[in-house]
């Protein structure tokens, strides 16, 4: 009796201990510090990384989902009492890829390491109800996280886009030439580089459409088919801003078209793509949006 009373009262201490909010608040204040060269690189990121400059709205807007989910779900408020201990795990398990990353200066995977240990954290004091509800903010943090990889698909792109662009700009009567990346119009030579590739509106495009899936009511097959639909259309609306700058370059001439028209027309097109995606969400059924999340 005495080893099963002492038993019953080291888990109800336990269990008091976890659901005391200054542990959880600890943790995450420790977390914070201990993954605080990851979030400096991040910042540096956003600063200078043109591709990733969304990502600074990233960390807020899931804080803000995370507050809403707790606001609207009584269950969710109910069961983040409730803590699992086998999210110790997870979190230790993410804690030493952390680490490794970190001391070989490999930030991005130190970051998904991060993104782990928050998970971890998340399961360890709310438990896995509250883990399942928060799976796609604390998810959607991976989307925050710059990729090496990214740089080196921008030449591809680049000439795909040139390829493209310049084809419809021929198809409408357009006198050009196009080898590689190079385009001659009859008055000027000229390249499409990294900044005609479009990376940065598909990358920006696609976290958005990811979010938008997520806030939207309807079929699953439809809101997966508006995130994949996405790439394509940042791709079509990237291929008619660059056709319309050689048009611009044509008619008026190169600097006309790269100081004034080249900054701005990405914007319109990006607006141009977003408007298209209205009809879009109405054909799939989800042009709904979920209270419950917003």
């Amino acid at each position: 009796m005495t080893q099963l009373s002492v038993s019953g009262i080291l888990h109800a201490m336990q269990r008091r201990l976890f659901q005391s909010s200054l542990v959880p608040l600890a943790a995450t204040l420790l977390l914070l510090l201990l993954t605080a060269p990851v979030w400096r690189w991040l910042w540096g990121e956003w600063m200078g990384n043109d591709y990733y400059s969304h990502g600074l709205l990233i960390p807020p807007l899931v804080l803000f989902l995370a507050i809403q989910r707790f606001r609207y779900d009584q269950t969710l408020r109910v069961r983040s009492k409730q803590g699992n201990n086998i999210g110790l795990v997870l979190l230790l398990v993410s804690l030493v890829a952390f680490l490794f990353f970190l001391n070989q200066v490999a930030y991005y995977l130190a970051a998904f390491a991060m993104i782990g240990m928050i998970a971890g954290l998340v399961w360890t004091f709310g438990g896995t109800t509250v883990l399942q509800k928060l799976a796609f903010p604390v998810g959607y943090l991976t989307l925050m996280i710059p990729l090496p990889f990214v740089e080196r698909s921008t030449l591809p792109l680049a000439l795909f886009t040139g390829v493209c662009s310049g084809g419809l700009a021929r198809f409408l009567g357009l006198n050009v030439t196009i080898v590689g990346n190079a385009v001659t119009l009859p008055n000027a030579d000229l390249v499409i580089g990294a900044q005609c590739s479009g990376v940065n509106s598909l990358i920006a495009l696609t976290s958005l459409m990811v979010l938008a899936a997520y806030l939207l009511q309807g079929p699953l097959a439809g809101r997966l088919i508006l995130v994949v639909l996405a790439v394509p259309l940042a791709m079509l609306g990237n291929i008619l801003r660059v056709a319309s700058l050689l048009f611009m370059a044509r008619a008026y001439s190169v600097d006309a078209a790269f100081t004034f028209y080249h900054d701005y027309s990405g914007l319109v097109f990006f607006m141009l793509v977003l408007l298209l995606m209205v009809p879009l969400t109405r054909l799939l059924r989800t042009s709904t949006l979920r209270m419950d999340v917003i």
